[in-house]
């Protein structure tokens, strides 16, 4: 691998086929758009299998032009690998998704999702200040012309209110970067995560950047551009959008807020456990009431996220371990009932759960993979969900007895309202002649629901895979944080002295730490 610019040609495959895509015939563009997503899926599990564990903190590191502050920087580290891989892993899936389903000006379709590889990669593989922020927002516009275009009847309204909600909060980010660029004299993002800015400053910055992160993840109460994004969005579009691009803000929060910005974490961090205690309960409850199989979906995407960020501030290592594998699964698991989505409503035309029920007597395939994802997503032992949630809340419990407790209600309010969801739409008789008509999952539509099935288990009995990468990451991340842990307000039990002596505002070492 010495010398090979694989994360290059990662972002080349892709953005040379997005190109060649819009001068080809549909069926030639979606080859090529299959043919291109599984190549870089192949380098992307190249990328996983020569990724030195326990190695150099940044690995594959390209250093190509600059000019002045900007340059082609790109490098990884375990959070950024896992990252890429779930894009590369989701990729196919959504062409896949996409064959029959779209039928209008479909080698424009193919290269936007290209495009969008192309920046979501980029995103992730960026390690200067601008060439991240250039990735970043451009990954909107692919996004609004999926959305705009092949989206549902109420698109344009959709689409204009994904785009101005988060450029809006991206523009004082940009802002914020120019300031620290001058000020630490470099963009370097690995420099900068060493750079100590002064207290004052950093709460600033720190805001500046929580404006942009928040409405990508996005938190309450600037969450409303979502559900409307996903209920327009085709099939494949929502699948990227909850699998992906949700995850851009949590890694924004991982990369910039808590390394560079240590002490305005430590103080602000009551802020993010409100709003993310108020994004489980409420958004849980407004997803009971939906009639909207999407909506309800897109509603518990908030909620998930919500259980993203107070890990990713417990300033613990159960809590970011927690976050990062809850951002993994959550891709995976919301993608997947995406696609559940997605197939039913190619049968009947409507997301109406109302107009359903007794699918499990006719459709009995489609039942069991349904019911696998929905188990998932409330985080059934043996799942990703479930490693992700007990992970997340035992970090959030360490610091804030509080805000674990408020956030623990989301996991029975997951149960209650996917339950209700699935019980609506596999159980019961069926009432119209149209349902009885509909065919069981095809050969196609099994191919893209198993490797996703097959990679929640496999996260769910053995985490470790995804968390050896990472665990070094975490170390230096806690090392640059501790020293702004804020105080915790879980207190040792009474009366009992060697609770008492083990009660430090320390990080505290897991099991198979000492890899």
């Amino acid at each position: 691998m010495d010398g090979f610019p694989i994360l290059s040609v990662m972002l080349a495959v892709p953005a040379i086929a997005a190109i060649a895509c819009l001068f080809l015939s549909a069926d030639t563009a979606r080859w090529t758009a299959l043919i291109a997503t599984f190549i870089d899926l192949a380098l992307g599990t190249m990328l996983w299998t020569q990724f030195d564990i326990g190695g150099a903190q940044w690995q594959f590191v390209e250093q190509g032009v600059r000019l002045g502050f900007f340059g082609w920087d790109l490098g990884i580290d375990g959070f950024a690998l896992l990252l890429i891989m779930l894009s590369v892993f989701l990729m196919p899936i959504c062409i896949g998704a996409s064959w029959r389903s779209v039928t209008h000006r479909v080698p424009e379709y193919m290269a936007a999702f290209l495009l969008t590889e192309v920046l979501m990669i980029g995103t992730f593989a960026a390690q200067d200040l601008f060439l991240f922020y250039l990735f970043f927002e451009a990954g909107l516009i692919p996004m609004y012309l999926i959305i705009g275009i092949w989206g549902g009847a109420n698109r344009i309204y959709a689409s204009y209110k994904f785009f101005l909600y988060t450029l809006l909060g991206s523009l004082l980010m940009l802002v914020a970067m120019l300031y620290m660029a001058g000020t630490a004299g470099t963009s370097s993002i690995p420099a900068l995560q060493a750079y100590d800015f002064p207290a004052d400053v950093q709460t600033w910055l720190w805001l500046a950047f929580f404006a942009s992160f928040a409405v990508k993840m996005p938190m309450w109460p600037v969450h409303t551009w979502l559900p409307d994004a996903h209920v327009q969005a085709p099939t494949a579009g929502s699948v990227i959008l909850a699998g992906v691009l949700l995850k851009l803000g949590g890694y924004g929060f991982l990369r910039f807020s808590l390394p560079m910005f240590p002490e305005a974490s430590g103080q602000l961090a009551w802020l993010i456990f409100a709003l993310s205690a108020v994004a489980v309960i409420y958004t849980s409850l407004v997803a009971l009431v939906q009639a909207d199989m999407k909506k309800l979906i897109a509603y518990s995407s908030v909620a998930h996220m919500a259980i993203v960020t107070i890990g990713l501030f417990a300033f613990n290592r159960q809590g970011i371990e927690g976050a990062m594998i809850m951002m993994l699964s959550h891709g995976l698991v919301s993608g997947a009932l995406f696609l559940c989505v997605g197939v039913i409503y190619d049968r009947l035309h409507t997301r109406e759960i109302a107009r359903y029920g007794g699918l499990s007597i006719n459709m009995p395939r489609y039942a069991i993979m349904f019911l696998f994802f929905t188990m998932a997503s409330i985080g059934l032992p043996g799942t990703s969900g479930f490693v992700a949630e007990f992970l997340a809340l035992m970090g959030a419990y360490q610091i804030s007895t509080w805000t674990a407790l408020l956030c623990t209600t989301g996991i029975i309010l997951g149960a209650a309202y996917m339950l209700y969801l699935y019980r609506r739409i596999a159980y019961g008789e069926i009432t119209s002649e149209e349902v009885r008509g509909m065919s069981d999952l095809s050969t196609r539509e099994l191919w893209l629901l198993a490797p996703i099935a097959a990679v929640v288990l496999w996260m769910g009995v053995y985490p470790e895979s995804f968390m050896a990468p990472m665990r070094k990451d975490v170390a230096v991340l806690l090392q640059r944080i501790d020293r702004a842990t804020p105080l915790s307000d879980s207190r040792p039990t009474a009366g009992n002295p060697a609770a008492a002596a083990a009660h430090v505002p320390e990080h505290h070492e897991t099991p198979g730490e000492a890899h």
